[in-house]
């Protein structure tokens, strides 16, 4: 690489260290003598994301590379920041084999800065498709709920919690309108837990995550799975009113928002919706396949709703014979008994079973 371009590490203390991979843009020379950086995608408190070609393979396919820059700058520090990185960035590499997921093709360090380059997806944001076409039906978020759901199970039953889920997150394929999720936190906790105070004093209290989107447990520094279900159920909300999630009123004594007078739902989406956004995690679902069986549930009550009605219920009781006339053998005797017991039976059964279940089904 030409001597003209500076390191990446001479300027770390300047508040433009962020974009210096920048300095590329435009430029003849290649990052690390493979990637042309093209543009700058986006920044954040944790590093910023460039646009580039991997001049290195045929076609030189689109990628995208995020540079971490962790506020370190002790040795002890740095190198506990480098192992994190590492088994965050594999971790990455294993979910990568999803199709809505973005696969992770490199990721390295260059003087204590850490860097990810993945798929480039090339499609909208939920942010850019509801600013062109407005907000969404109950019906297309519904539907937005059963394509995204599935990913959320797929990385949680691999012990990763996203950390920041949000319509920016989240893109539309333009090739085959699938969705993914990308720009997972967990890579970025992992280094932003780690300060110069770490070797010698408290541990850090760096917040990875989006303010609104973000439920307390987790700006508390205490994510759990449900934490995501929560950044979904505020996703929800942006699709269907178009406001982001600082624009609502919140209960001053619950802490929930106040999103009922906002949209119009169906007393059943409603009942979930109110339920994913829970301020306590305890009362949230606790998994997205939990969403997607309530979600699925509305599509049975319609052979549900006879099992609500007490007289469909219960069966017509079977009377007891009536004592018989005249003569009858002794065989003939204990067969109209045996049935008349078996009505008592069948008639005291049903009277138990209308005690247990004359209650409103929650």
């Amino acid at each position: 690489m030409d001597s003209t371009i500076p390191t990446l590490s001479t300027r770390r203390a300047s508040p433009q260290h962020q974009t210096r991979l920048g300095q590329f843009c435009g430029s003849k020379h290649l990052f690390r003598d493979r990637y042309k950086v093209l543009k700058t995608l986006g920044r954040g408190g944790f590093g910023v994301t460039f646009l580039a070609k991997d001049m290195a393979l045929p076609g030189y396919p689109p990628c995208v590379i995020k540079q971490l820059c962790p506020k370190v700058n002790n040795p002890v520090a740095l190198s506990k920041a480098s192992e994190r990185f590492e088994r965050e960035a594999t971790t990455l590499s294993q979910l990568g084999s999803h199709s809505q997921i973005p696969r992770l093709l490199d990721y390295f360090q260059i003087n204590g800065e850490f860097y990810l380059v993945q798929e480039y997806v090339r499609g909208s944001t939920l942010v850019k498709e509801v600013r062109k076409n407005g907000p969404l039906s109950e019906e297309k978020v519904r539907k937005f709920l059963v394509e995204i759901l599935p990913v959320l199970s797929y990385i949680h039953s691999r012990q990763v919690i996203h950390r920041d889920i949000k319509p920016p997150n989240i893109i539309r394929c333009d090739d085959d309108g699938r969705l993914v999720l990308i720009d997972f936190g967990a890579v970025k906790e992992g280094i932003a837990e780690i300060t110069d105070e770490d070797t010698q004093k408290a541990p850090s209290t760096s917040f990875v995550g989006t303010v609104g989107f973000a439920p307390p447990e987790q700006l508390a520094l205490r994510p759990s799975y449900a934490s995501d279900i929560y950044a979904i159920g505020v996703t929800c909300l942006f699709l269907l009113t178009g406001h982001p999630p600082l624009a609502f009123d919140y209960d001053t004594h619950t802490g929930d928002i106040n999103w009922r007078e906002m949209v119009d739902l169906s007393e059943h989406f409603g009942k979930i919706l109110d339920k994913m956004l829970k301020i306590s995690p305890r009362d949230r679902y606790q998994s997205a396949d939990d969403v997607l069986r309530a979600l699925d549930l509305e599509s049975h009550f319609d052979q549900l709703s006879h099992c609500m009605t007490m007289s469909s219920r219960l069966p017509k009781p079977t009377e007891p014979e009536p004592e018989p006339t005249g003569y009858q053998s002794p065989i003939a005797r204990k067969a109209a008994a045996i049935r008349n017991w078996r009505a008592r039976r069948l008639q005291e059964g049903h009277s138990s079973s209308f005690q247990q279940n004359d209650h409103p089904v929650a």
